[in-house]
């Protein structure tokens, strides 16, 4: 079957200023987002791409802008089913003040019992995003044979929890994986199992060094992703957090 690469938005407005964006209207790439969507067509460049499609929200949209205008012959489609997780009451909410919740401790470490109130629970949004998955790979498959490659604009928790699908992995292991902005997954889909090929790869190996101190009230702690996973007890980002600067 058909090479999966999934690309998480590049850094958004919302990561840098530490909130759960979610479904949120107006949430834009900051200056650095629009950079590393700058340099995606050039990071992929040696692959060629069947289809493009992306989660409806504008930083899904923006970060492939583009790619598409370097590459004008590729289709691009929108799929709600790779939208960003619904988390309802939670969506623009600081993720520092939602650290406090006793529902955080759930997503944490139970996730496949979480469901946000006035939104939906993460079993929900791992299976709409996989059932979009195995849907698109049977169509690229039929039109463009089974050697195609084609790709999806999506969210953090979203390309986590497909990630964790196609490794075989409880939902309940799925903070245990991270995606940095504008990081490329790549997942190869046979007829009896998915092959991960790639990991929020970002080409960038700068985000592996020691992060300096910070504030514990500032909207970068509030942003931190796992070079800081042991300050905070080894919890996940909520959203995918914003990665390195």
């Amino acid at each position: 079957m058909a090479t999966l690469i999934l690309v998480r938005h590049g850094r958004s407005t919302a990561n840098t200023a530490g909130l759960l964006a979610g479904w949120t209207p107006g949430v834009a790439l900051d200056e650095r987002g629009a950079e590393q969507a700058a340099a995606l067509p050039g990071r992929l460049a040696a692959v060629p791409l069947a289809a493009a499609v992306s989660s409806p929200l504008q930083r899904c949209r923006e970060t492939l802008a583009p790619l598409l205008a370097a590459r004008p012959e590729l289709e691009l489609h929108t799929d709600d089913r790779i939208g960003e997780c619904h988390y309802g009451d939670w969506s623009n909410r600081k993720l520092s003040e939602l650290s406090d919740e006793p529902l955080m401790k759930i997503v944490q470490q139970h996730p496949s019992a979480a469901a946000f109130p006035g939104g939906e629970s993460m079993r929900a949004m791992q299976a709409r995003a996989v059932d979009a998955v195995r849907e698109w790979n049977a169509r690229i498959e039929e039109e463009h044979g089974s050697d195609a490659v084609f790709l999806m604009c999506s969210h953090g928790d979203i390309i986590k929890s497909l990630v964790a699908d196609a490794l075989g992995m409880h939902l309940d292991l799925f903070q245990r994986i991270h995606v940095d902005p504008c990081s490329v997954t790549a997942v190869r889909y046979t007829p009896t199992r998915p092959f991960l090929l790639r990991l929020g790869d970002t080409g960038d190996f700068g985000s592996l060094a020691p992060r300096p101190a910070r504030a514990p009230d500032s909207a970068a702690a509030d942003t931190a992703t796992f070079e800081s996973a042991a300050e905070t007890g080894g919890n996940a980002v909520v959203g995918g957090g914003a990665g390195a600067a």
